[in-house]
C-alpha cells in the first residue's frame, strides 16, 4: 500500500548473538562461518544500514581469543554510529532465575567487558529468552541499563494491540524506571523466511506523517546462514545475491523514508508511548514448552488454529506456562539450580570475587541447560557437563577459603531441593555424594573435585510434546513410503526446489528414519545406588526398555538413613523393609535391605556393603540389581570415553555400547581427556548389563538420538531362606595414580 512522500518509519534491527558455555569450539568456528562473519561483511557494504548487535560474554571471550579481527573490524562500525553494541548478563542468565547480586554482577561485567574492547558502555540490554518478571526494572537500573526488549506478547497480556506497540514503554519498581520495547512476532516469523518485499511493504504500511513510529524486530543473529537451509540461501552466491543482501539493499533503497536506527538511540530521541506494568511471561512458544507435555500439545494445537483462522482476540490471551516449572518438570534441571543456589552461598561466603569461584558461579548460570523447549535445553550432555564442572570450580575455590587445604569431611541432613524432605548431602576435599534417602536412597549427584566432573550427570528419557509431532511425522511418511517409493522420490525432489527454507519452529526434520521406534520413557529417575528385583529371567533389552515388572517395592520408596562420622571417614546405612512378589504366589514376601557406604577421607572413591535378609516365612527366588547410571561423556563412541574389562577383546570398548558380560567382578570407566578413571570391584561374580541411555531431542537440524550416559546394572541370582542374609561388597576407587596406570596401558594398545 502507497503512502504520501512525507511518510516515515523507524526500523530497529536487534541481532542476540550467542553461544553456550561449553559449546564445542568446532560449533562456535561453523557458526562464525555461517552466520557472525556474513553479518559482519554486509553491514560493512551497507553503511546506511544501522543495527544494534548482542554478543554474549561466553560469545565474546571466544571471539577475542580466536578471531580478534572480527573484533576490530565490529568496533570501526561502532566508532562510525552504524553499529550499537547490547549489553545483558554476561553468560547469559535467565535474571530471575539467579541469586540478585549476581543478576547485577553479570550484567555490569558485561558492560565492563564492552568498555574495554568497544570503548562504549551500553544503554540497553538483551534480555535471556525475554524471560520478565515484575522486580527486574530494579536490578536493571541498578546494573545501570535504561532499556531492554522484551515479546510483543507480554504487552499483548495486559491488553495492548499491535497497533500500541510502534514505540516503547516505561516501566517502573520501586521507584526504577526502565524503558520497555516489543519485539514484533510477525517479523520474528517472516525474518528471513518470507520475500523482502513483504518485510518493506509492512513497513510502508505502517508509516505515519509525523514520523515518530519504530517497529523492532530483535531475534537470534544465527538464524541467517546457520540455521537449516539457510546458509546460501541468506548469503547467496557469487552470480545471484542472498536474502540479506536483498534486504539491506532495499532497506538502504527506501532511507528516505524508512530509517534504520539503534534502539538506544531511539529510546534518547523520542518519549514513551506510556506508562505500563507487564505480567510475568517470557515468549509464546517458551510458554507452551513449560507446561507438561500433553498439555504443551494441546496448547501448540489450539494456538496453530487461532493463527490459521485469524482469531486475534483468543491469540492475545493465550499464555501458556510459567518458566520456573522448568524446576518441577526436570529434578535435574531442579537439582542443578539448587546446587548452583548452594555454591552462590559458598562463594560470596568466602569473598566473592574470582578467586573465590565468582567467574565459575557465572559461567554456571548460563541459562541453556535450565530450560528444555524444542532444541537441546537439558538435555545438551555436554553443555550440562561444563555447567558442573564449572559449578564444582566454583566450589573448589570457596572451600580453599573456607576450610583449607588439609583433608576434611562434612555432612548435613537438608532440604536441598526444596520439596520439605531432607537429602544427604556429604562433602569432602575430594568428593560430593548427594543421596536421597526418600527416593529410594538413591544417590543423584557425585561430584569428584580433582576433575572437576558430576560423573552422575545423567537425565532420565521423558515424554515431551514434540514426541507426538515427531510420531505423527514418522507415520505418515512410512505410510508415503508404502505407497509409492516413486511418488517419495518425487516429494523429496520438490521439496530440494524450495526457495525460502522452513522455519524451525515449525518444520519436522529427522536425522534418521523411524526415530519414533526409539522412544523410551523412564518410570523413575535414574539416579545411582538404585535397587530393583526382577523376574529371574528377564532379558537386558526389556530392562533397557522399561519393559518389565518390579517384583519388589524398593524403587523411589522411603529408605531410612543414619550417618557416622569420625577420623577414619563417613559411613552411611540406608535400610527399607519392603516386600517382593513371587511368581504364582498371593503372599508378597517381607525383606530387609541395608546399604552401608563408606567414605575414607583423602580419597576418590566409596565402599557399599549390602545385606539382604529374608524376613518371610517361605523361600525367595528372584534376580537382585545394583543400577548406576553414569556420565562420562561418551557420546558418538567418542573415544576418549571408556569400559575397560579384563575378561573381553578387545578390552577396551566406547562408553556408550550395549552388552551383557557375566561373572563379572571389576571393571573400569572413565574419560581420558577428563583424566578421571573409576575401578568398581565386586565381592561376587556378577552379570553385568550395560546400554546408552539415548533420548530422542531435536535441534535447529532436526530430530535425533542423543546419548545422555550409560546405565550400568549389577545383577545377581537370589535364593534365600527363610531368616537367610545374603551380601555382597562393592568398592568404587578413583585415584589419579589408577587413572595414570589406565593411561599407561592404554598407549601401549594399537589403535
Amino acid at each position: 500500500m502507497p503512502t504520501g512522500s512525507n511518510n516515515h518509519i523507524y526500523f530497529g534491527l536487534l541481532l542476540h548473538n550467542h553461544q553456550p558455555v561449553g559449546n564445542f569450539p568446532w560449533v562456535f568456528e561453523k557458526v562464525y562461518q555461517e552466520a557472525y562473519l556474513p553479518m559482519l561483511k554486509a553491514l560493512e557494504l551497507h553503511p546506511g544500514v544501522r543495527v544494534s548487535l548482542h554478543y554474549t560474554g561466553s560469545l565474546l571471550d571466544w571471539l577475542m581469543e580466536a578471531h580478534p579481527e572480527f573484533l576490530q573490524r565490529l568496533s570501526e562500525l561502532v566508532k562510525r554510529g552504524q553499529v550499537e553494541i547490547v549489553g545483558g548478563g554476561y553468560y547469559e542468565p535467565i535474571l530471575p532465575s539467579i541469586p540478585d547480586a549476581d543478576k547485577v554482577g553479570q550484567i555490569r561485567h558485561l558492560s565492563e567487558k564492552l568498555q574495554q574492547v568497544f570503548g562504549i558502555t551500553p544503554s540497553g540490554m538483551w534480555l535471556a529468552e525475554r524471560v520478565w518478571e515484575p522486580a527486574l526494572p530494579r536490578y536493571l537500573h541498578e546494573a545501570g541499563i535504561q532499556w531492554t526488549v522484551v515479546d510483543d506478547v507480554h504487552f499483548k497480556y495486559v491488553g495492548q494491540e499491535d497497533s500500541d506497540l510502534y514505540g516503547y514503554y516505561a516501566t517502573e519498581d520501586q521507584g526504577h524506571m526502565l524503558k520497555v520495547y516489543a519485539t514484533n512476532k510477525m517479523l520474528r516469523y517472516t525474518i528471513p523466511w518470507r520475500p523482502v518485499a513483504e518485510t518493506i511493504d509492512t513497513l510502508r504500511s505502517l508509516a505515519t506523517p509525523d514520523g515518530t513510529r519504530i517497529l523492532v524486530m530483535g531475534d537470534d543473529g544465527e538464524k541467517f546462514g546457520s540455521w537449516p537451509e539457510t546458509d546460501r540461501y541468506c548469503w547467496g552466491t557469487q552470480t545471484e545475491p542472498g536474502w540479506v543482501e536483498t534486504f539491506f539493499s532495499a532497506l538502504e533503497e527506501h532511507s528516505s523514508w524508512l530509517h534504520t536506527i539503534p534502539l538506544g538511540e531511539y529510546a534518547q530521541k523520542q518519549p514513551a508511548l506510556g506508562r505500563i506494568y507487564l505480567p510475568t511471561a517470557s515468549y509464546v512458544e517458551m510458554s507452551e514448552w513449560a507446561l507438561p507435555p500433553r498439555k504443551a500439545y494441546s496448547f501448540g494445537k489450539l494456538l496453530h488454529k487461532y493463527e490459521e483462522t485469524h482469531q486475534d482476540e483468543a491469540l492475545q490471551f493465550m499464555r501458556g506456562g510459567f518458566w520456573r516449572n522448568f524446576l518441577v518438570r526436570y529434578p535435574e534441571i531442579n537439582n542443578q539450580h539448587k546446587k548452583m543456589q548452594h555454591i552462590h552461598h559458598k562463594v560470596y561466603k568466602a569473598g566473592a570475587t574470582d578467586e573465590h569461584g565468582l567467574h565459575h558461579l557465572w559461567k554456571a548460570q548460563a541459562n541453556d541447560t535450565y530450560w528444555h523447549g524444542l532444541f537441546g535445553g537439558i538435555y545438551m550432555t555436554h553443555v550440562r557437563s561444563a555447567i558442573y564442572h564449572h559449578l564444582i570450580k566454583a566450589e573448589n575455590a570457596a572451600d580453599r577459603v573456607l576450610h583449607g587445604t588439609a583433608p576434611w569431611q562434612q555432612y548435613t541432613f537438608t532440604d536441598f531441593d526444596f520439596d520439605t524432605r531432607d537429602e544427604l548431602l556429604i562433602e569432602s576435599d575430594q568428593q560430593n555424594l548427594y543421596f536421597d534417602p526418600q527416593r529410594g536412597g538413591t544417590l543423584f549427584e557425585w561430584d569428584m573435585r580433582r576433575s572437576a566432573h558430576n560423573v552422575l550427570s545423567v537425565i532420565s528419557r521423558r515424554e515431551e510434546s514434540y514426541h507426538r509431532t515427531l510420531r505423527e511425522h514418522e507415520q505418515e511418511r512410512r505410510k508415503q513410503s508404502a505407497l509409492s517409493a516413486q511418488a517419495e522420490k518425487k516429494s523429496s525432489d520438490e521439496k530440494s526446489d524450495v526457495q525460502e527454507p522452513a522455519s524451525p519452529h515449525t518444520a519436522v526434520r529427522t536425522k534418521e528414519h523411524d526415530l519414533d521406534r526409539h522412544l523410551t520413557v523412564d518410570r523413575y529417575r535414574r539416579a545411582s545406588l538404585v535397587d530393583h528385583f526382577l523376574p529371574p529371567g528377564l532379558p537386558m533389552n526389556s530392562f533397557a526398555h522399561n519393559r518389565y515388572e518390579e517384583y519388589g517395592d524398593f524403587v523411589e520408596r522411603p529408605y531410612q538413613a543414619a550417618v557416622k562420622q569420625d577420623a577414619t571417614g563417613t559411613e552411611i546405612t540406608l535400610s527399607r523393609t519392603g516386600s517382593i512378589r513371587r511368581a504364582g504366589a498371593l503372599n508378597p514376601l517381607l525383606l530387609h535391605l541395608s546399604k552401608k557406604i563408606v567414605l575414607p577421607p583423602g580419597e576418590e572413591g566409596l565402599s557399599i556393603r549390602y545385606e539382604l535378609t529374608n524376613q518371610g516365612q517361605a523361600t525367595l527366588q528372584t534376580r537382585f540389581a545394583c543400577e548406576w547410571n553414569l556420565n562420562f561423556l561418551g557420546g558418538g563412541a567418542n573415544e576418549q570415553a571408556y569400559y575397560y574389562l579384563k575378561q573381553r577383546e578387545p578390552a577396551r570398548v566406547p562408553f556408550d555400547g550395549t552388552e551383557e558380560l557375566h561373572e563379572v567382578q571389576e571393571l573400569h570407566m572413565g574419560n581420558a581427556w577428563l583424566q578421571q578413571d573409576l575401578r568398581l570391584e565386586a565381592s561376587k561374580p556378577a552379570t553385568l548389563w550395560r546400554f546408552s541411555l539415548d533420548t530422542i531431542t531435536g535441534s535447529e537440524a532436526g530430530f535425533e538420538r542423543t546419548h545422555q550416559g550409560s546405565c550400568m546394572v549389577l545383577t545377581w541370582p537370589l535364593e534365600l531362606a527363610p531368616g537367610e542374609t545374603w551380601s555382597v561388597e562393592m568398592a568404587w576407587m578413583g585415584r589419579p595414580e589408577l587413572m595414570a596406570a589406565t593411561e599407561s596401558f592404554f598407549s601401549s594398545v594399537a589403535r
